[in-house]
């Protein structure tokens, strides 16, 4: 049987990882994520979401996806971070997959010395390392994938990194998904609509599953919004936020397409 899309990039992410680990830095690496923890000031990511009335969106910085391939070649990441924070953006996610998604975490460093908003680094995390390699680059927030991670993993890292001071964006597609989100406590919920298997996007997954949206919990969209509509429905469903990225990065007018979609 061959791999789904999720099956191949947490394989090599794992490999990618060991590698990593092999160089024998973690330990220099721990004791800078310790250093800037300490440092932090927590709960960022997750208040720039709790304004009323706001439009809350958090802009990615993607240069490519396998979906759709290349989308903005010429990236400069400090850039990109100055328009989206013109624009209004709430929050700025990072995608550091570097095999699929063309991105690094050199990326993640650049966006976080650039601005002052909240950064979410974008990756398929399955090690303590990524947890540790992030927190040490000064990220705001990192994303756990529910359906990439066994449930004492998923678990374990959420706790690894809310011990580093940083928010946890757990994201989820389904129903099962969504319950297992809720009982490691989860306070920050983003429902994917891109199947992550097929990679076919459906708004109808955000439609479905605020329903069982967890009491307290901040809720974000994420994937195939394209318009101030959508946005518009999906906020009189209960989400408090959208992660847009294709959008905006292939916009010919970040500033605009962003006000347009805030204002």
């Amino acid at each position: 049987m061959s791999q789904t899309f999720l099956e191949k990039v947490t394989a090599e992410t794992r490999e990618r990882v060991a590698a990593a680990r092999s160089f024998g830095y973690y330990p220099k690496l721990l004791r800078k994520a310790e250093k800037v923890a300490a440092e932090r000031r927590s709960g960022s990511f997750r208040e720039a979401f709790s304004r009323p009335g706001s439009v809350n969106i958090i802009a990615e910085i993607k240069r490519a996806s396998p979906s759709k391939g290349v989308i903005r070649a010429e990236t400069d990441v400090a850039q990109v971070a100055k328009l989206y924070t013109a624009g209004g953006a709430s929050a700025i996610s990072v995608l550091t997959e570097p095999n699929h998604f063309v991105g690094s975490v050199a990326d993640l460093i650049t966006a976080v010395r650039t601005t002052t908003l909240p950064i979410l680094r974008k990756d398929f995390i399955v090690d303590e390392f990524q947890i540790v390699e992030s927190a040490a680059a000064g990220a705001s927030a990192v994303l756990l994938i529910v359906a990439a991670l066994p449930m004492n993993d998923l678990k374990n890292l959420h706790e690894t990194a809310t011990k580093f001071g940083l928010d946890v964006l757990v994201e989820v597609h389904d129903e099962e998904e969504m319950e297992k989100a809720g009982d490691i406590g989860s306070s920050i919920i983003g429902v994917n609509n891109r199947n992550l298997h097929s990679l076919e996007v459906s708004l109808d997954t955000s439609r479905d599953l605020i329903r069982m949206r967890p009491a307290g919990s901040v809720i974000i969209a994420e994937s195939g919004i394209t318009s101030r509509d959508e946005i518009d429905e999906l906020r009189s469903l209960g989400y408090n936020g959208f992660l847009i990225g294709e959008t905006l990065m292939r916009s010919g007018n970040i500033v605009e397409t962003l006000r347009g979609l805030t204002a």
